[in-house]
């Protein structure tokens, strides 16, 4: 079937196949949240992007093959709250950006910087620090040299907006960071994935940009 990201909770996962990656889609909990099983598609190693909720779903979905780790995208507790039960049935090893690590109610092996990099087999995901959301939210981007961009961005960009901010220094913030690192260096084409709701394109949204900036949110 024809991937659309369109998940609900208690629902299927959504499956795109890319000729490198697969990226299964699966929406848990009480907030909705978008949780992103990533597999190499040579060596079948497997990455978890947020551990939301829902353990049990989580793990049916990752399968007999386990994770080698989870990616926490950021601290806020909807996206971790199934973090501990997943590491404990799967040994997998914990990642996130280190402003966030004292916001997660779990371990944190590895703290990743902007610019770093998250190994899924032969795969390379590539840390993009975007502060504002909170002090360590990060987006995680995909490079795919066969086609357009993937990018996973938690909290911080979603269709019609960037994430929710606290303060107008927030959100200048985060709306400079989604601004530079985002829009000013990817295509349109680059696909988005967002820690809730549906995806997206940075061509789609590209046209409101300014139109962000005004409203302020």
């Amino acid at each position: 079937m024809t991937y659309t990201g369109n998940v609900t909770v208690g629902g299927r996962a959504d499956v795109r196949e890319l000729p490198a990656l697969t990226i299964s889609k699966l929406a848990v909990g009480p907030y909705e949240n978008n949780c992103y099983l990533l597999r190499c598609s040579e060596t079948g190693e497997q990455v978890l992007v947020d551990a939301a909720d829902e353990a049990d779903r989580l793990l049916e979905m990752i399968g007999d093959d386990g994770i080698t780790a989870v990616v926490t995208t950021h601290g806020h507790h909807d996206h971790w709250q199934a973090l501990a039960a997943v590491v404990a049935a799967t040994g997998a090893r914990t990642f996130a950006h280190a402003d966030d690590v004292g916001m997660i109610g779990a371990p944190i092996d590895e703290t990743v910087p902007d610019g770093g990099t998250i190994n899924v087999g032969h795969v390379r995901l590539t840390a993009i620090h975007l502060v504002g959301h909170t002090p360590g939210s990060i987006a995680l981007l995909y490079d795919d040299p066969t086609g357009a961009p993937h990018l996973f961005t938690g909290d911080c960009l979603f269709p019609g907006g960037i994430g929710r901010t606290t303060s107008p220094e927030a959100f200048a913030s985060l709306y400079g960071g989604v601004r530079s690192k985002l829009f000013e260096r990817l295509p349109d084409e680059t696909w988005v994935y967002p820690g809730h709701g549906k995806d997206t394109t940075i061509g789609a949204e590209r046209v409101d940009l300014e139109e962000w900036k005004a409203r302020g949110w």
